[in-house]
């Protein structure tokens, strides 16, 4: 008889958004690995109505995979949490309302921030509401699952890993798509696939820097290269970009936007805008390209039977949190492109060993193994430093419930150059959120 498979037990907090959950339904549904496992699959989500159409969806792609995979779902974590091995989450409320908020507020008050999510004044509040969700999920998953991972997707990554680490004794692992972006763009200036590189990269979530790009076969250095072809057409990178490398020396993650976030200076280069290189209006605050409208809405087309779910929708959606499951689960000792995780071993030399790190792991049974880079060039390590310096008081302020440490997390913040300025922002940050942020004295 053939020897029986090893259980696996995933677990989904966070599924009924309308566009992560169906993603990592399909990520779970197509992985060929996984199918070498026994596994069980929950979907947790408080909002019921959008949870059931996700489920629903899930069925649908279970049936055209022709998957044994065992499927439920629940609005209590509770319920799903016991024996789980694997906790996927990316939560939010109200996300798009409030990150409004984080954006005009502070500049209404005249801080000349970018985005508002990550970096900056407006992304501490955004980080608290973001801790108020994440840290009872951990402490359940510490209660109920303690041998669990925790493969977090919530933003701000690198601050909210930080908190779970600090604060409870869950495994956690930071996972983000951004340093996959990057390969892709470097690929596509360098006329490659992007699996035709190797790219080593360092830093914090959305400020991370590529320390080596090579060629994956042979070893080459791919940076003169890359050099040559930006300088026959310097527009494949944005301005800030170019400036940015020029001065540092490294090539960072080619997104201004986030970068910008944790730059005094970026509003020089790109001013102050959200995504898609618009202010923010009405339409950002309806459902739409940020994957955060109404997932019925969004699957009534496969749920009525109108369009086919097929293997055109069927298709992986390139995030790691899976493969990481099964380079675990399966023993692979597979290198993974990047996770956030904390500078424990010293993978990025001059960043503090208690901060999370943006790098390339490999993974295997016995967890995750951050790959060593070496020092960040001095500037560039300083501003890292002055960021995880933040997230270390942002988690100090949530643990204590300290006006005065969120007031001194918002001073050290590059973006903001005024007392004042910034006890009014808490003050009214406080009177329209409070509904989702810690209760501060």
């Amino acid at each position: 008889m053939p020897a029986a498979k090893k259980k696996v037990k995933i677990v989904l907090i966070g599924a009924a958004s309308a566009s992560f959950g169906p993603r990592t339904v399909i990520d779970v549904f197509t992985n060929k690995e996984l199918r070498r496992l026994d596994v069980e699959f929950a979907l947790v989500d408080l909002d019921e109505p959008n949870l059931e159409a996700v489920h629903r969806f899930a069925q649908m792609v279970g049936e055209f995979t022709k998957s044994n995979i065992r499927l439920s779902y629940t609005t209590n974590r509770l319920e799903a949490l016991p024996g789980a091995d694997y906790v996927i989450t990316s939560v939010a409320r109200r996300r798009n309302a409030l990150w409004a908020l984080d954006f005009r507020v502070p500049l209404a008050l005249g801080f000349k921030h970018i985005l508002g999510e990550n970096g900056g004044p407006g992304a501490a509040f955004h980080t608290l509401r973001s801790f108020e969700l994440m840290v009872p999920i951990a402490k359940d998953i510490q209660r109920l699952a303690p041998r669990a991972y925790l493969l977090n997707f919530t933003n701000p990554e690198s601050r909210v890993c930080l908190a779970v680490t600090t604060l409870t004794r869950v495994r956690c692992v930071g996972l983000c798509h951004g340093v996959m972006g990057s390969i892709h763009k470097v690929a596509s200036v360098l006329g490659r696939k992007d699996e035709d590189l190797k790219v080593a990269v360092g830093g914090i979530n959305h400020f991370h820097w590529l320390m080596k790009i090579e060629d994956a076969k042979t070893g080459e250095d791919l940076y003169p290269a890359l050099r040559q072809r930006t300088a026959e057409k310097p527009d494949q990178f944005t301005p800030f970009v170019r400036k940015l490398w020029d001065v540092l020396g490294l090539l960072p993650f080619p997104v201004d936007n986030h970068i910008g976030e944790y730059l005094q200076f970026a509003h020089e280069f790109r001013g102050a805008q959200l995504h898609w290189g618009r202010a923010w209006d009405a339409v950002e605050m309806t459902p739409g390209p940020a994957g955060t409208g109404d997932a019925r809405e969004r699957l009534a087309p496969y749920l009525d039977g109108k369009t086919p779910v097929d293997e055109k929708v069927v298709r992986p959606s390139g995030e790691v949190a899976v493969p990481i499951i099964c380079d675990i689960a399966l023993d692979l000792g597979r290198r993974e492109p990047a996770v956030n995780v904390p500078n424990a071993n010293g993978a990025v030399a001059n960043l503090p060993r208690q901060a999370i790190v943006e790098v390339a792991a490999v993974v295997d049974r016995m967890g995750i193994h951050p790959e060593k880079v070496g020092p960040l060039p001095l500037a560039i390590a300083e501003f890292c430093r002055r960021q995880t310096a933040i997230q270390e008081a942002l988690v100090e302020a949530y643990r204590t419930g300290s006006r005065k440490v969120l007031l001194q997390a918002l001073l050290l913040d590059p973006i903001v150059d005024s007392v004042a300025r910034a006890e009014q922002l808490i003050d009214d940050m406080v009177r329209l959120q409070g509904d989702f942020l810690p209760t501060f004295k």
